[in-house]
């Protein structure tokens, strides 16, 4: 009898009908004598919705109390998927994930899984019982209740999955997988029956709404097979694995566009030794993540610098930066939320001369920009203007040919 622990996001669950059908997915499960421990996300759209409430009072709230407020949601859907397998016959228990030990630390809405206490859900577990489990949220040392960020439920169910030494995580979905490029953007893009955790991981942090990034990498740490799978049917998706042989020889797995950063430019800064470490120490103090940086180069002592961040930190971004900008003596700090990152991505593109020249000759074609370039040993990434984003993906994806791979 195996362990199984399986995610549903907010999509599958997201009114009574598609939780009933989820208890009953799950219940299909048990009959076969399989243990289960469900990780459930909020219904639909209830974090967004909750966002906007708060927004209406201020576009600056005190984030332990945001926390406070987004681990609600998930507490409704487990109980209700809880009852829904009660209704069908099966025992079938929900937790917070504070109940179930989810200790973290104490940076709110973007908390660090620190431990996991697995006694309750074991103890669970023996007795027979499904054990459903809040995603998205832990608590600290302190008793504080907190959040792990967008996309974090996925996170609690790979977290457990190890914690557990279950032999399955399953993800579920609203699509079938991961697919070579966005399908509601690419029609023809088809989905990847396997794929790397390196492939996955730079996917998810390049834009793919897959999985959450910070799970890939814990899937990867710890050799977690990880099915990534629709919750509306039944066919099989996407298994996450290590690197297969087979993949060197395909170039570019994917196509990822993210149109959820912000570009923010500093002007006139001083070009002397020690600024940019200043700069960037302090927008990390505020837990703000940068990720594509790029400067100038100097021939009057002066340069810009330019950097991305997500577009949820953006306000703090600027607000520090401002802040900074002022203290080093630099000039002007532009925020432009109207930009989208383009990156293809592939194992086979370590051995393959040309791929970024290939992508560069592609957008020139179309007459689209290049603002920023950003590139590791298996993806490249491009800053255009959002305008040209849907555009770029569809016309890189043919050219590459990645969906004939």
């Amino acid at each position: 009898m195996s362990l199984i622990v399986q995610k549903y996001g907010g999509s599958s669950v997201a009114n009574i009908e598609r939780i009933k059908s989820v208890a009953k997915r799950v219940a299909g499960y048990r009959k076969k004598g399989h243990k289960l421990v469900v990780v459930v996300s909020a219904l639909g759209d209830t974090t967004d919705e909750l966002l906007d409430l708060v927004y209406s009072i201020t576009k600056e709230p005190s984030e332990r109390e945001l926390d406070m407020l987004l681990s609600t949601g998930e507490q409704v859907s487990v109980a209700l998927l809880a009852i829904a397998l009660h209704k069908l016959g099966f025992e079938a228990i929900s937790f917070t994930g504070a109940q179930v030990g989810i200790i973290t630390d104490a940076t709110h809405t973007k908390a660090r899984i620190l431990k996991i206490n697995a006694d309750r859900i074991n103890e669970e577990l023996r007795k027979g019982k499904i054990v459903i489990v809040a995603g998205f949220q832990g608590i600290t040392l302190n008793q504080d209740i907190t959040t792990l960020g967008r996309g974090g439920s996925d996170l609690t169910a790979v977290a457990l999955a190890q914690t557990l030494k279950a032999d399955l995580c399953e993800i579920y979905t609203d699509v079938e997988g991961v697919f070579a490029a966005d399908p509601r953007i690419v029609r023809k893009a088809k989905k990847i029956d396997q794929i790397s955790y390196d492939e996955m991981l730079e996917m998810a942090s390049l834009g793919a709404q897959v999985m959450q990034v910070r799970s890939v990498e814990m899937g990867k740490r710890f050799n977690i097979p990880i099915h990534v799978r629709s919750s509306f049917h039944k066919k099989e998706g996407t298994m996450i694995i290590k690197e297969a042989k087979s993949m060197e020889e395909v170039v570019v797995r994917g196509v990822t566009l993210n149109k959820n950063e912000t570009k923010i430019t500093i002007c006139d800064v001083p070009d002397r030794p020690g600024i940019a470490a200043k700069i960037f120490k302090k927008i990390a103090e505020t837990n703000v993540s940068v990720d594509m940086i790029v400067q100038n180069v100097s021939h009057t002592r002066i340069t810009d610098i330019s950097f991305t961040v997500v577009k949820s930190d953006a306000a703090k971004a600027v607000k520090i930066t401002r802040r900074i900008a002022s203290r080093i003596g630099a000039g002007e700090v532009i925020e432009d939320p109207d930009i989208a990152r383009i990156s293809i991505v592939g194992l086979g593109m370590k051995s393959h001369p040309g791929v970024a020249a290939k992508m560069f000759e592609i957008l020139a074609k179309i007459k689209i920009n290049i603002e920023m370039i950003s590139t590791s040993e298996i993806s490249i990434s491009c800053i255009i203007q959002k305008k040209f984003a849907e555009k770029a993906l569809k016309v890189i994806h043919d050219k590459f040919g990645v969906s004939k791979n």
